[in-house]
C-alpha cells in the first residue's frame, strides 16, 4: 500500500522535497499550488504523480502533508487546513526557517486528529523555482524536526522514516533552541552582510572606487545580501526576540574589539582574530549548514585568447555542469584569476580533478 504525501507549494524546496520523496516507490506525491504553471512544470519534469490547485483534493487522502511555502505563507495554509477534511492520523510538517511561532500556530490543527511537527531542511540553492528542483538538494544536510512534548515518539519516527528518502541527516531540536541557533548562524549574518553593503553603498555615492574595488573577498563575504528582501523581512520578524538579543551581544563584542584598536592593544587584537580563526577551522567542510554553501574553484590561467573557452569545453565534454564563470578583477585575498561555480559538491570535485589532470593551478577558498 502506497503512502500518500501532499506537498503544498511547488517551488525550489517543495519541488526538491517531492522529487526526493518520489524516489521511494512506496510514496505517491501530490502537489498543490495556486500557480497552475508551477504544477505543469513539476508534472512535466516528473516531480509529482499528480497536481492540483484545489487544496481539499490535495490533502484529503494524504498521510503526510508538507507546507513548502515561505514563512508568512505557512500561517494561512494552516488556517486553510483547519477547515478542510484531513485524514485522521496524518502528520503535517513545514519547511520554514523559523520554528517557535509556526509550531505554536500549528497546534490549532490538533482538533483535526492530525499531528503537527515543525521542520526545517537546512539546504537551499542560489536558483529558485521548480525548474531548479534537485533530488539531492537535501543530501548530507541537516533536516531539523522540532516536535513538542505533546507529539508521540511514534509520530516522530514515522516522519523521520519518510524523510529518509531525502538522504538528509534528521535531528531534533526544541523550537526555541532552533530559532536561537539559526538566528546566530544564518539570520543575523544576513543582517550583517546587508548592513555592510549598505554602508559601502553610501560611501560609494561620494567615491565610485568603493564599488570598483569591492569585488573579490568583499563580494564573497556579502553574497547573502543579494537574498530575497521580502523573504528576509518575514524571517527577521518571525525571529525578532532572539535577533534583538543577538544584536545586543554583537554590539558589545564590536565595542570591545574597537576599544582594543583605540588602545593600540596589539596582543588583544591578534587574540580576537586567533579565536575566530580557531573556531572557524573546526567547522565541517562538506556538510551543508544553515546557509547555502559555495561550490567555487579558482584557477590561474594563461592570458591568451581561447583559454576560457578551452576550460568550458573540457568541462562540457565530461558533462560537468557549471552555474557561473567570472574573471576576477580584484583578488586581494584569493588565489587564482578565474572563478568557476559548480552546481554541487560532486560536480566541483569532478571539475577539480579534471582541471588538475590538464595541469591547471586550481584552488578552493578556505
Amino acid at each position: 500500500m502506497k503512502t500518500t504525501i501532499a506537498v503544498l507549494g511547488v517551488g525550489l524546496i517543495g519541488g526538491s522535497l517531492a522529487l526526493a520523496l518520489k524516489s521511494d516507490a512506496r510514496h505517491r506525491l501530490i502537489g498543490y499550488d495556486v500557480r497552475e504553471e508551477y504544477l505543469d512544470k513539476a508534472l512535466n519534469k516528473g516531480i509529482l504523480h499528480a497536481g492540483t490547485t484545489d487544496l481539499q483534493t490535495a490533502v484529503r487522502e494524504a498521510d503526510f502533508i508538507f507546507l513548502a511555502a515561505p514563512v508568512e505563507q505557512i500561517y494561512p495554509l494552516i488556517d486553510q487546513l483547519a477547515v478542510v477534511e484531513l485524514k485522521a492520523g496524518a502528520i503535517v510538517s513545514d519547511v520554514g526557517s523559523t520554528k517557535q511561532k509556526i509550531v505554536r500556530y500549528g497546534k490549532r490543527l490538533a482538533d483535526k486528529q492530525v499531528t503537527f511537527i515543525g521542520g526545517h531542511p537546512m539546504a537551499g540553492s542560489h536558483k529558485s523555482g521548480v525548474e531548479a528542483a534537485n533530488e539531492r538538494l537535501f543530501e548530507n544536510a541537516y533536516y531539523v524536526l522540532t516536535p513538542t512534548e505533546e507529539v508521540s515518539r511514534a509520530d516522530v519516527d514515522r516522519l523521520t522514516a519518510v524523510l529518509a528518502a531525502t538522504r538528509a541527516k534528521v535531528i531534533e531540536l526544541d523550537p526555541a533552541e532552533h530559532d536561537r541557533i539559526v538566528g546566530a548562524v544564518s539570520h543575523f549574518p544576513h543582517i550583517i552582510a546587508a548592513a555592510l553593503v549598505n554602508l559601502v553603498s553610501a560611501y560609494n555615492e561620494q567615491n565610485g572606487w568603493y564599488q570598483l574595488l569591492a569585488a573579490g573577498g568583499f563580494r564573497d563575504i556579502t553574497r547573502i545580501a543579494s537574498s530575497n528582501p521580502r523573504l528576509w523581512r518575514d524571517i527577521l520578524l518571525n525571529n525578532r526576540d532572539y535577533l534583538l538579543d543577538i544584536a545586543e551581544q554583537w554590539r558589545s563584542g564590536l565595542d570591545r574589539v574597537m576599544q582594543l584598536v583605540a588602545d593600540g592593544n596589539e596582543e588583544g587584537i591578534e587574540q580576537f582574530f586567533q579565536t575566530a580563526r580557531d573556531f572557524r577551522e573546526q567547522l565541517p567542510e562538506r556538510r551543508k549548514g544553515a546557509m547555502q554553501p559555495l561550490y567555487d574553484l579558482y584557477l590561474d590561467i594563461p592570458d591568451h585568447p581561447g583559454e576560457i573557452g578551452r576550460i568550458t569545453t573540457l568541462l562540457g565534454a565530461k558533462q560537468i555542469s557549471i552555474t557561473n564563470i567570472r574573471i576576477m578583477e580584484s583578488r586581494e585575498d584569493i588565489m587564482g584569476v578565474l572563478r568557476i561555480t559548480f552546481r554541487n559538491e560532486e560536480e566541483l570535485e569532478k571539475g577539480e580533478e579534471l582541471l588538475r589532470f590538464f595541469e591547471y593551478n586550481v584552488y578552493r577558498r578556505d
